[in-house]
């Protein structure tokens, strides 16, 4: 097959888009996602001329190694043909650890299908379902490939008639998940059937596969499958791959299930454009309008050591081409599109335009993160994203790193500025005080996998503090109204302050609810779902990141509009550090019940006004039972049965709570939550107390109330590490 291939061939099959896949591997860690995607890169992955010079197709990985590329690129474009025409598949790498939060993994909204790999032996386990989960809703049509076939044989030695009821037990299990996640109108079509041939079986590090069509026209069945494993002769494996090339399954399928780009768009851009379906940018989209304005979903930002920052994205709708003006929706910029190049195989190849429906590479956006949507400037005031930005993995862990040689200083900072765009979760800060570069991350494995990075792909080694854990303060109760003064006297405020409920919260976190929306739409949801009141929830005129609400009860008062700005930016201040420990202010309403604002701008400036709203603000949080929120940490565990008791002493020690413990013949599954406080050694604890014999994986589960036994003490610590006075803020201290 022909795949040395010139950018033009490539180029000519994207502009047919009936000729073009998106799709992408998702699978629970482990299941052999990564050799899946290599086995596709090594068979069928499109050579550019570049690489074809320097090397054949099969020292094409150990080429990538040299040069220090990793095989992990945003995309990888192979090349396929079924009867006799050919494709352009684009593999998208999706991130290999999915999150419990549901959180959607972005790269799935540039999907239309997913081969979703199973390991055979383990089974459907709880990623496979989140993953599963989140691509039904993200109306992205699964394939099922079930991996590590193998093992059934190797390991557990099973006979044909077993091994097909496990299979079947497998695909049952799938179908189900699809027909309690699936929207009607999918279900039925998406369901797996051995028999159609969305199903896949095979052993992606052995390079054989076949589904149920192709296993009937080759003559091969499960009997062949278990004689090469049990043979002597250790070719006979090579010779299954031979007759049945795990790419060849995995690529017919991929051709002939999932949908074209603009089949796709019909029906997945209702339901993965947030904003209205009538404007001229959603329907050039629905139609996949190579014609229209510039729509570009950007899901990847990586850092090229030669070329600077490359955008990895998808084109739902418009023609991308070098010096394009496009307006970042969550940036709030413009900038312009310095060049364009498309994916063959990992490497990028510069191209004159890409069309809609497919993945393209951009530099030039070097203010875009990844989940941001690019638009033509000429439609950047129309209302709608695919994503906003999310916080609800807020970092919670922060430490602080030197470089082991002073003189790698800068080196590492660059290092760390390029981790932390690659990674949102990662942020990075110059603590002004101290001097101290601080990274902050998800938990300690994410900080410790970062800090691997840093050694490894940029040569640096650094000292590091020991973690810091993020707290957040809060209040437990309604406050009276406080008054609070400007330096001057001539400004007062009127606030009060509330704790916001658990659902306006949830809503605010998850994007429902944003700042840019229409004060109307706002209430209706507010009042719908959470309980407010349609005319107070129709007065909030500022939302922080760390979810507080800001409400402008206030009638008539003077001069009011013109300060208003400085009052918002005032009450944004007051939530980055609240009166207990400096530490960020999270879900509390905000009420501005009442003003006076002197006349004179002079006497009315930031240095009046901040003040004055700060100290009403925290005078009524001191009085409604403040507390700190800590982070929680959710645990899946699973260890050996005979070891519970054991797993369950750690968990209790760090006052931690079992929430569920199943089992699957002689394996447990443990689900805990922990405080990420108490998580700082529990990864050698858990190590020491089942002998190595525990896996598990770790999540941010939400914020809750430190115990009142410890309230205190944990202030204290907190207070003497950034060196504010012992004593705690009075009421007085705010309102004389």
């Amino acid at each position: 097959m022909p795949r040395y291939k010139t950018v033009e061939q490539v180029l000519s099959l994207m502009k047919d888009r009936t000729r073009v896949r998106n799709i992408g591997i998702i699978a629970h860690v482990d299941h052999g996602k990564t050799t899946t995607s290599d086995t596709l890169l090594a068979a069928a992955g499109i050579i550019s001329p570049k690489v074809a010079g320097e090397a054949l197709a099969l020292d094409y990985l150990n080429v990538e190694q040299q040069r220090g590329i990793t095989v992990k690129a945003a995309n990888i474009s192979l090349y396929h043909e079924v009867e006799g025409k050919g494709y352009v598949i684009n593999l998208i790498d999706t991130p290999g650890h999915v999150d419990f939060s549901g959180r959607v993994t972005r790269s799935l909204r540039v999907l239309d299908g997913s081969i979703v790999v199973v390991d055979a032996v383990e089974g459907i386990m709880t990623q496979t379902e989140t993953v599963l989960r989140q691509s039904l809703e993200e109306r992205v049509r699964p394939i099922l490939f079930i991996n590590k076939v193998d093992r059934l044989v190797k390991e557990l030695k099973l006979s044909p008639q077993e091994m097909l009821n496990r299979l079947l037990d497998i695909i049952r299990q799938f179908n189900n998940l699809i027909d309690m996640y699936g929207e009607p109108e999918f279900k039925e079509k998406w369901m797996i059937n051995p028999q159609a041939g969305n199903v896949i079986f095979g052993s992606a590090k052995d390079k054989w596969g076949f589904s149920l069509p192709m296993a009937q026209k080759k003559g091969i069945n499960m009997k062949h499958v278990i004689d090469a494993y049990t043979s002597s002769d250790k070719s006979k494996v090579e010779e299954l791959a031979s007759q049945v090339p795990i790419h060849e399954a995995l690529l017919d399928a991929a051709i002939k299930f999932v949908p074209n780009p603009i089949e796709a768009q019909k029906y997945r851009i209702p339901k993965i454009w947030k904003g209205s379906l009538d404007s001229e940018v959603a329907k050039a989209m629905l139609n996949a309008d190579p014609n229209g304005p510039i729509v570009f979903m950007i899901t990847d930002m990586k850092v090229d050591p030669h070329a600077g920052l490359v955008a990895t994205g998808r084109v739902f709708s418009g023609t991308l081409r070098s010096g394009e003006e496009l307006w970042l929706v969550n940036a709030k910029t413009s900038q312009r599109v310095l060049q364009v190049s498309l994916y063959m195989g990992p490497t990028r190849e510069l191209a004159e335009e890409i069309p809609a429906g497919n993945i393209a590479a951009v530099l030039g956006l070097d203010r875009a993160r990844s989940g941001e949507t690019a638009l033509s400037v000429a439609f950047k005031d129309v209302q709608g994203s695919f994503e906003r930005l999310h916080y609800i993995s807020e970092p919670v862990v922060t430490i602080a790193v030197e470089p082991k040689n002073p003189k790698d200083l800068t080196k590492m900072i660059d290092a760390l500025r390029k981790l932390s765009i690659e990674d949102p979760n990662l942020i990075v800060k110059i603590n002004e005080e101290t001097g101290e570069y601080l990274l902050s991350g998800m938990g300690f494995l994410h900080l410790e996998v970062s800090l691997q990075l840093l050694r490894e792909n940029y040569g640096i080694d650094v000292i590091t503090t020991p973690p810091i854990v993020v707290y957040r303060e809060s209040i437990r109760a309604k406050s009276q109204i406080f008054e609070g003064k400007s330096p001057n006297k001539h400004n007062k405020f009127y606030f009060s302050v509330e704790p916001l409920n658990d659902k306006t919260i949830e809503l605010i976190s998850n994007g429902t609810v944003r700042e840019d929306m229409d004060n109307k739409e706002m209430a209706k949801i507010l009042r719908d779902e959470a309980d407010w009141d349609y005319d107070e929830a129709k007065r909030i005129i500022a939302i922080d990141e760390n979810v507080n609400v800001l409400v402008d009860m206030t009638s008539g008062v003077q001069h009011l509009r013109e300060v208003i700005d400085t009052v918002i930016q005032g009450f944004r201040l007051a939530m980055k550090e609240g009166p207990l420990a400096h530490e960020p202010i999270r879900g509390v309403k905000v009420i501005m019940h009442d003003a006076i604002i002197h006349e004179d701008p002079a006497h009315r400036g930031p240095a009046q006004i901040y003040p004055a709203v700060r100290n009403s603000i925290f005078a009524g949080f001191l009085t409604s039972r403040p507390t700190l929120l800590e982070p929680i940490q959710k645990l899946d565990i699973r260890v050996p049965t005979d070891l519970i008791g054991n797993v369950t002493a750690v968990i209790t020690r760090k006052r931690g709570k079992i929430l569920d413990v199943s089992q699957v013949s002689n394996m447990a599954r443990v689900i805990a939550e922990i405080p990420v406080a108490e998580s700082y050694d529990m990864a050698s604890e858990l190590r020491g107390a089942t002998g190595g014999r525990a896996f598990w994986g770790t999540e941010f589960s939400r914020w809750a109330p430190v115990p009142d036994s410890i309230l205190l003490d944990v202030i204290n610590k907190i207070r003497e590490r950034k060196g504010l006075p012992k004593e705690l803020p009075k009421v007085e201290d705010f309102i004389s």
